[in-house]
């Protein structure tokens, strides 16, 4: 028996695992994670539930929803805000996220530009004329890249107790296998596509033949274009209200990645501090001396170094060394550390991040550290 019918014989209630609109969803999630799309337009996005898995999938730039209900949009819009980790710890992509109330019955240049684009569970929804323009708009005008459309198979509604006519009060039609596949292979040939079928939800054993529960095309553009391509006007106005709008920190931002590059730098200068300390201590003093002795012997460590170091660190340019109070960490021994390095890209751009952010030595070339801390505790 399929693993997502449960019990072990048909009783006219079917209950899916996961449910129905998890695996529409997944279905998606899988397609993204397989091609990498970096902008991805939902429409009919409802609660932004697929937009918000969508947003954790690395590859993705551009997320935008389209919806002709604004208030189903705006009560649960607030899940595809940054979240404070987001500023924490940036990501290296960028990523913005765009809410828009409209029919897709219109055209809007903001709807441009899209590797893919998703219609789950809408064509259902949409009145005789607003079918009617459903390609022109999504398959003539937007022409992404791949456009995945899913809607009810109506040869499944006999396993579904109590639909006598359409699964949803709204749904203004429901298409069985033969009646979506000849429309989606007529759109599919008008506007220079290819269209391959598949679903979701298994119907139980013993009546495959009903097919999934939810139908599902996927349509990717042909390259070159069809001989006769479809001539669609390009509109300059918008035809939709932008209701929601969020822009995620990202280190391609400067200002974020100044910040992570500063953070890192004295996290990595500290950690060679503590190096260069534990090194001194362990080389100078015994461990079982009196506090007070052990005070004097660190300074006296320092102090003996000092120049030593100081020697080094000019020969190798890598070196740390220690003057003083002050403990001078090279920038080109912290641009070596993987992180830093991976962060900045050049160590010209390092000095540019960390200038005026860092206390340097009055050449530029070191972090300057003190340790009269390290001193007194130790």
């Amino acid at each position: 028996m399929d693993e997502n019918f449960e019990g072990k014989q048909f009783t006219g209630v079917i209950k899916f695992t996961p449910p129905l609109y998890k695996q529409r969803y997944q279905f998606v999630k899988d397609l993204v994670g397989k091609y990498k799309p970096k902008k991805v337009a939902d429409i009919g996005c409802a609660d932004c539930t697929l937009l918000w898995m969508l947003k954790f999938c690395s590859c993705i730039e551009v997320l935008a929803g389209l919806d002709i209900c604004a208030t189903v949009m705006k009560e649960k819009m607030h899940r595809l805000s940054p979240l404070p980790a987001d500023y924490l710890q940036p990501a290296e992509r960028s990523l913005t996220v765009t809410l828009h109330h409209g029919s897709v019955a219109h055209k809007d240049p903001c709807m441009l530009g899209f590797d893919l684009v998703t219609c789950i569970e809408l064509i259902e929804h949409l009145e005789e004329s607003e079918l009617e323009k459903f390609p022109e708009v999504v398959f003539g005008f937007m022409a992404p890249t791949m456009v995945v459309i899913s809607t009810p198979n109506a040869e499944f509604n006999i396993l579904l107790p109590g639909v006598t006519v359409f699964r949803h009060p709204d749904h203004k039609f429901e298409w069985g296998r033969a009646q979506f596949q000849s429309w989606a292979l007529d759109t599919a040939k008008r506007y220079g596509y290819s269209v391959e079928f598949t679903g979701v939800g298994n119907p139980p054993m013993g009546m495959e033949d009903v097919g999934f529960c939810t139908q599902i095309g996927v349509f990717v553009k042909k390259y070159p274009q069809t001989s006769e391509p479809v001539q669609c006007e390009k509109p300059t106005e918008a035809a939709y209200k932008t209701v929601f709008k969020a822009v995620y920190p990202s280190l391609k931002d400067e200002k974020y990645l100044q910040n992570a590059v500063v953070s890192e730098v004295m996290f990595t200068a500290q950690i060679i501090k503590q190096s260069l300390l534990d090194h001194l201590l362990s080389e100078r003093e015994e461990y079982n001396d009196d506090p007070a002795e052990r005070k004097l012997k660190v300074q006296c460590s320092v102090n003996c170094l000092s120049e030593d170091l100081e020697t080094r660190a000019v020969e190798k340019s890598v070196e740390p060394f220690v003057n003083g109070d002050v403990i001078y960490i090279p920038l080109r021994r912290i641009f070596s550390f993987p992180k830093v390095n991976q962060l900045c890209g050049s160590f010209e751009k390092l000095c540019k991040l960390i200038t005026g952010k860092v206390a340097l030595s009055s050449d530029g070339s070191a972090v300057m550290l003190n340790i009269e801390h390290e001193n007194e505790e130790n």
